[in-house]
């Protein structure tokens, strides 16, 4: 699960949007000096919610030649909420219209433990490594003005992320079965596909606060045949994932 101080942090990154928002709508800002550039800069956290995919599925087999029954567990059991930064730059073509490219950073704790199913008498229970992923998307924006000062956003992005290695410690208290962490997933690079909707407050000629929802899908992590022999070896190559991003934060024009 998310820890409390990042939920902290992207409680605290909505506060000013929020508080903008309950303005009257004729609130009027600033307007960016007609001499700025088109270039702007913005960075935002928030989290991520795992709606849809499973970091392991079914199968039947044997392991150390006693039967092994496996269940499929979903992103969402073994990591729930995890962290969503992001950081990146856009360029403007028109009033309406900007290009971006955008740095991206997902982290999901694992919990302690998870249910994997049974071997021989036993209950069979693993302990998966951290998610992380590091990734850049290109995208293209595009504005709809409410005010001077507010605007809605649209946004589509392609990009890749680089996922880290996913390892998973087996134990079976019964079955007298404790196995090291064992490569499940290699490292990999997967295509991200997104699109997102969000508003823009203007507070001064050049800064804002936004707050953005995004959706967002990842593709398959390189499975590892650890377990080649066990009849299990399909457990570990559907591994693709949907989240929903909520993230707040500054965009900047220089």
């Amino acid at each position: 699960m998310i820890p409390r101080v990042w939920k902290s942090a992207a409680i605290t990154a909505f506060v000013p949007i929020l508080l903008v928002a309950a303005r009257p709508a004729y609130a009027q800002a600033q307007q960016p000096a007609a001499s700025s550039s088109p270039w702007s800069f913005d960075v935002g956290i928030g989290w991520d919610d795992v709606i849809s995919g499973n970091i392991n599925s079914s199968g039947i087999g044997q392991i150390n030649n006693q039967a092994v029954v496996i269940t499929s567990n979903s992103f969402e059991d073994v990591y729930g909420t995890g962290l969503h930064l992001r950081f990146g730059g856009g360029y403007a073509l028109n009033d309406v219209t900007e290009v971006t490219a955008t740095f991206v950073f997902q982290s999901s704790e694992a919990d302690e433990i998870t249910p994997m199913g049974d071997i021989g008498v036993s209950n069979l229970y693993g302990k998966y490594t951290d998610y992380q992923t590091f990734g850049l998307d290109m995208g293209l924006r595009r504005y709809m003005n409410l005010s001077s000062s507010l605007r809605l956003y649209g946004e589509g992005a392609v990009g890749v992320g680089f996922i880290d290695e996913t390892d998973v410690t087996l134990v079976a208290p019964s079955a007298n079965l404790s196995g090291d962490a064992s490569d499940f997933y290699d490292q990999t690079a997967a295509l991200g596909l997104g699109a997102s909707f969000g508003v823009l407050y203007q507070t001064g000629g050049r800064t804002g606060f936004y707050g953005e929802l995004g959706l967002r899908w990842m593709s398959g992590m390189a499975e590892i045949d650890d377990l080649a022999g066990t009849g299990l070896e399909d457990i570990n190559n559907k591994s693709s994932r949907w989240t929903l991003p909520l993230t707040g934060g500054v965009r900047f024009r220089f």
